[in-house]
């Protein structure tokens, strides 16, 4: 028997100390089972952001399901952030100081609460050489690209300085025909350790804000290079965004404040629920 189901739901900007910063997330609050998942990838092409965060805070750890507007993906850094903000802040299931458990797609996560901000603990993504031909990528960026590099789901491109990184305009449809659906660009800061950009129009985000998994790979990249275990990044897009970096041998922390820009309720069908 279907009908409607009304549900709890916020919007987030992740990795940013004001409002129109950093990257917005939606984070809808489900009480029971999850809702069938051609519903849930409804209502996240509905909110029509990078992603939607679903999450059962009734329970420990406490599950969480990422969407972007066309796919569900296995991690999220930015809507995690906000996930957490929102029980944190809004729902008090939360306290400063405490630290979060969820139950994920890429396994436990651990989130701990501080004053000003959140720490995220998630898993690092190294990099490993690629067989893509560098005329490829430079043909879809639309760039001179030093060095190339892939780790899990996307290509990591190094370029010469932070303003190559800042003026790059790459051809979506070309990227969205590359073998992975995701694209960075990275180089060194001229204020910080390293900056970046990333691509995914395969996955529905033509460019991401901020995003906390390329951070995976980018902070032991970096780290590396610069023989560092603690970095101070930045994601150059148009809202852009701050995040600090620590590593923990195949562990990484990214530490990043959220603002609160919405909250209300959406009314969506339902059939039977599914777990």
């Amino acid at each position: 028997m279907s009908g409607e189901i009304i549900l709890p739901i916020w919007q987030v900007d992740a990795f940013s100390s004001v409002v129109f910063g950093g990257n917005p997330a939606a984070v809808v609050a489900i009480t029971d089972c999850w809702l069938p998942d051609d519903i849930l990838q409804a209502i996240a092409a509905e909110n029509n952001l990078s992603e939607t965060a679903f999450m059962r805070p009734g329970e420990h750890p406490v599950p969480l399901r990422w969407f972007t507007p066309i796919q569900e993906v296995p991690l999220c850094g930015h809507a995690t952030l906000a996930a957490v903000a929102v029980m944190h802040q809004a729902l008090g299931l939360a306290q400063t100081g405490s630290i979060v458990e969820l139950a994920t797609a890429s396994g436990p996560l651990q989130i701990q609460i501080r004053e000003d901000d959140y720490v995220l603990d998630l898993p690092a993504r190294p990099t490993v050489p690629t067989s893509v031909p560098k005329s490829e990528l430079e043909t879809a960026l639309r760039a001179r690209i030093d060095e190339i590099y892939e780790s899990v789901d996307r290509y990591v491109c190094v370029l010469n300085d932070e303003a190559a990184v800042r003026v790059v305009a790459p051809d979506m449809a070309a990227v969205s025909k590359l073998l992975l659906p995701g694209l960075i660009v990275t180089a060194p800061g001229d204020a910080c350790d390293f900056v970046s950009r990333y691509f995914a129009p395969a996955k529905g985000v033509p460019e991401d804000p901020v995003t906390g998994t390329s951070h995976c790979t980018l902070a032991p990249f970096w780290g590396q290079r610069l023989d560092k275990t603690t970095l101070q990044a930045r994601q150059l897009s148009t809202r852009g965004g701050q995040i600090e970096c620590s590593i923990h041998q195949d562990r990484v922390r990214l530490s990043g404040a959220c603002r609160f820009y919405l909250s209300g309720t959406i009314t969506v069908p339902v059939g039977p629920a599914s777990h």
